[in-house]
């Protein structure tokens, strides 16, 4: 009988053989017909990874690969161009031949990296920077199991993804995995988003590596993991093994109050340090809320204004605890942190509204939309509502769309925890509650159930709570809004975001762009109009009162337009090196983008507040399509100069407006 080592071997000479041939086939194919006739060699390629060694016996043939024209005719033809986000989705949402065109293009970046192959458009350190990217960004195919949603998506792929990332991985090495891994998760975190939970799982992913036998990772690499890991699992002395909950549970019925108080402040410096809290911090707080309820100040970390809010509504604040802050839901305690930071509660109507909240019966549709999106457990939908609400109002600028078309309303819901957040818990409440949520435009009542019934709302994935809950309602109002307005020959969002947002967004609108035609309209006008409205230097010293929806084009790395973007503006003003910057709310989960011609948006060290994006003022403008304003408080007369404007056209025509008729003179 056959030994399997040997029936593997010869299909692993089979399947390279007729990789080979496909190969040389391809290369004899004229160079125009390549793409076309590149099926088969992807196919070949695909069989033989599917073999044990059998993506080492593709990597070999690699330089014969690429010779042959395998990339030519695809996006994989430009590797500088690349980006390691979508090579990391690609992996792990396609299918057929994009998937293997991508894991081609890796192993020829590997064989670059290595120095087996040279490149004229490649270094050989942007070659292993770009695979240590990618493999950052998918660490949990490597090092963890896969998820359901994984499985699902991956199919038939799954094996062949992992040792695909597996191999590029030895080739590589996790050195600078881990520190691209650590960086990464860091730059998230600076943007304290509500939602964490693939944050944690990069960190357990990493703590798992670093503790099994196989982890050689030098200790400078792992200094910021070490950081992350115990404030997830062990931020202070009574749980820094990580012994469990129940056994952390144990140990705090035997502390002195010394002890507790020394408890209590390593828990509040981890979470603001870190912007984590660990499932220990919830079993503590609520310990101590029964048997030292003045330590509570110091395990949430507040100042003396957080310490004043909580004195006035100790008994609000307490049950809140009680009902809201359990081990899966102990984000919630850094939501309620910043909610008492805030002085929310100062403002009359929320208090009561809170209370409301509290004691509200979920609808059943509000149910299932909570269900559909959370991970399980024994937390009952009700109580994670709660607990998202605690961290949309302690975090308003921490709110993400996730992977859904939805930036108008997660926008709406972020503006509304920052002005007006009794209405914010009216929302919700309705939607919970009633599966009704009731607005008006220009005077006529609108019924997001009498919409619905029209479709069932689709359940929304990677979403905090109130955003489930929330957005499907919101987004029926918004579109009906947008279809009242059909007809006016305008952009619709010049009546549309006022009655949407609320009484504080500026009825005066301005648009840089032709509806019916896409081109641009009066450039420089728009420009200068934003300058007499937003500039400080310019319009009087006026400030940005309330946040005010606006409208981007978003462009990609190569400044190539990508579409339309909802945003909101927060504040404009210097930053600390005396350049003056708009600084902006982007519900986009991850804000740090780079919009191409050297316009990259800042997440942090440039002045920004935790969750805000910002960009130099001439950058914001020139990917900047619409804006609301007051026209009451645009300045006069304003003597904007030539030269600004000229650049900030410029940078617009260089990218998302190339191609779009200017009616200006050299534009």
């Amino acid at each position: 009988m056959t030994d399997g080592n040997e029936q593997h071997g010869a299909s692993l000479i089979r399947f390279a053989e007729r990789l080979d041939q496909a190969c040389h086939r391809l290369a004899e194919t004229s160079s125009f017909a390549k793409f076309t006739h590149s099926a088969q060699v992807l196919e070949a390629a695909r069989r033989l990874m599917d073999q044990p060694g059998g993506v080492a016996a593709v990597y070999e043939r690699m330089g014969a690969l690429k010779a042959a024209g395998i990339f030519s005719g695809s996006d994989w033809e430009n590797p500088h161009q690349l980006q390691p986000e979508m090579a990391a989705n690609t992996l792990k949402l396609s299918t057929g031949h994009t998937l293997v065109l991508e894991c081609l293009s890796e192993l020829w970046m590997a064989s670059v990296a290595e120095g087996t192959l040279e490149s004229t458009v490649l270094s050989s350190d942007d070659a292993r920077a770009f695979l240590a990217r990618v493999l950052a960004l998918n660490i949990q195919l490597i090092f963890g199991e896969l998820g359901e949603a994984e499985r699902v998506r991956l199919g038939r792929n799954a094996d062949l993804v992992r040792s695909h990332q597996q191999f590029i991985l030895e080739r590589i090495g996790f050195d600078a995995v881990v520190e691209e891994l650590i960086g990464e998760i860091w730059r998230i975190l600076q943007q304290r988003p509500i939602q964490l939970d693939h944050v944690k799982a990069m960190i357990t992913s990493v703590a798992a590596y670093l503790n099994s036998n196989e982890s050689g990772v030098a200790m400078t690499s792992t200094r910021g993991a070490e950081r992350l890991i115990s404030a997830l699992y062990g931020p202070t002395r009574g749980c820094q093994e990580d012994p469990g909950l129940e056994v952390f549970a144990t140990r705090l019925q035997g502390m002195d109050e010394q002890t507790l108080r020394n408890e209590a402040l390593g828990f509040g410096r981890a979470m603001h340090d870190t912007g984590l809290v660990s499932p220990y911090h919830a079993v503590f707080l609520r310990f101590i809320l029964d048997q030292a309820p003045d330590l509570v100040p110091s395990t949430l970390g507040l100042s003396s204004t957080g310490i004043e809010v909580l004195a006035c509504y100790s008994t609000l604040v307490h049950t809140l605890i009680r009902e809201a802050v359990w081990p899966e839901t102990a984000d919630a305690v850094y939501g309620l942190a910043g909610l008492l930071e805030r002085g929310v509660l100062y403002s009359g109507p929320v208090p009561p509204a809170l209370w409301r909240q509290i004691h509200l019966e979920l609808c059943s549709e509000a149910v299932r939309l909570l269900d559909a999106g959370s991970q399980g457990g024994a937390v009952a939908p009700r109580t994670r509502l709660l607990a998202g609400v605690i961290n949309v109002l302690g975090r308003p600028l921490g709110m993400g769309q996730g992977n859904n078309p939805t930036c108008q309303s997660a926008r709406a819901l972020s503006m509304w925890s920052t002005n007006d957040p009794d209405y914010l818990l009216q929302v919700v409440a309705w939607a919970a509650r009633d599966n009704d949520v009731i607005t008006h435009f220009e005077g006529r009542a609108l019924s997001s159930a009498a919409l619905a019934a029209r479709e069932q709302p689709v359940p929304l994935g990677d979403v905090d709570p109130v955003s489930a809950v929330a957005v499907p309602h919101l987004d029926d109002l918004y579109m009906e809004m947008g279809r009242l307005c059909v007809g006016r020959g305008e952009d619709p969002h010049k009546w549309v975001n006022p009655e949407f947002h609320g009484w504080w967004v500026g009825r005066g609108f301005a648009i840089v762009v032709d509806v019916a035609s896409g081109n641009l309209v009066d450039f420089d006008g728009f420009a200068r109009r934003f300058y007499a409205c937003y500039h400080p230097l310019f319009n009087g010293n006026n400030p940005v009162i309330h946040s005010q929806p606006a409208g981007v084009a978003v462009t990609d790395s190569t400044a190539r337009f990508v579409g339309w973007h909802a945003i909101s503006i927060e504040r404009v003003g210097f930053d600390p090196e005396g350049l003056m910057r708009v600084y902006f709310f982007n519900p986009n989960n991850d804000s740090t983008q780079d919009w191409g011609n050297g316009v990259v948006v800042s997440t942090e060290g440039a002045g920004e507040y935790y969750g805000e994006s910002s960009l130099p003022f001439e950058a914001f403008v020139s990917r900047l399509y619409i804006f609301h304003f007051d026209p009451r408080d645009e300045a006069r007369d304003v003597d904007v100069p030539e030269e600004a404007v000229a650049r900030i056209r410029a940078m617009a025509v260089g990218s998302w407006a190339a191609g779009r008729q200017a009616p200006e003179a050299g534009a």
